[in-house]
């Protein structure tokens, strides 16, 4: 499942964004690379223990947190610390699959989704697309800046060559309550069907509630909390 949420963060916010991250430092993203992703990957990042980066970071996170969209899409029982990156002309990644499992100090996640959120406005760059593959093809991804996508960290993906400009972008993964994407496909789905009838038909008619209870039956069932 690949899940786009619009405006995670507003324009001002986007701004105020990219103001402090170009006075942050930056080195080179192989610092976050696994052997093989290392390879591939030719970038720049903010580090991961930057004062910039945490305090961005938690930003995001709280964003999310407010998101219903996100929130029913992922699941999320833990969130990697978001990251920082930015590509310009002539820099990529390569194909390949995100480690399954991330450290953030003493604390592991599995990687159950990967997420990207983008800062930077299409028309800034050329080139710079995120590749998702999965049984139905390739998909490029190119959002506006302040959206974010969502997708299997077990896809194989790659960022395509930037030929003009730059791209900047906030990275990271979730750990969710429901490992299987198929299942949370299915999840997303059933809420989204019952937040809209809800709306229309409102919280208290019969069917919303009893498929209200049948979506929360099945997180019962397949969630790890």
């Amino acid at each position: 499942m690949i899940v786009r949420i619009e405006n995670l963060l507003s324009p001002d916010q986007v701004a105020e964004f990219r103001q402090r991250l170009a006075a942050a430092d930056w080195v080179d993203g192989r610092v976050t690379a696994g052997a093989q992703s290392a390879l591939a990957k030719r970038n720049l990042q903010v580090p991961q223990d930057a004062s910039e980066a945490r305090a961005l970071g938690e930003v995001i996170l709280a964003a999310l947190g407010r998101n219903p969209d996100f929130v029913s899409a992922a699941l999320p029982l833990r969130v990697f610390p978001p990251l920082f990156n930015r590509y310009e002309a002539g820099m990529a990644f390569g194909a390949h699959v995100d480690n399954a499992i991330r450290f953030a100090g003493a604390q592991r996640f599995r990687t159950d989704l990967s997420a990207t959120l983008f800062l930077s406005e299409p028309e800034d760059y050329e080139g710079g697309e995120l590749i998702v593959t999965d049984t139905y093809g390739e998909h490029a991804v190119k959002l506006a800046a302040g959206d974010l996508v969502l997708y299997p960290a077990s896809s194989v993906h790659r960022v395509s060559e930037v030929t003009r400009g730059a791209r900047w972008a906030a990275f990271f993964w979730v750990q969710s309550m429901v490992r299987s994407d198929e299942q949370r496909t299915l999840l997303h789905g059933l809420d989204r069907t019952i937040r809209d009838l809800g709306g229309r038909l409102g919280a208290g008619d019969a069917p919303v509630v009893e498929l209200a209870g049948a979506y929360h039956n099945l997180v019962r069932m397949w969630a790890e909390a």
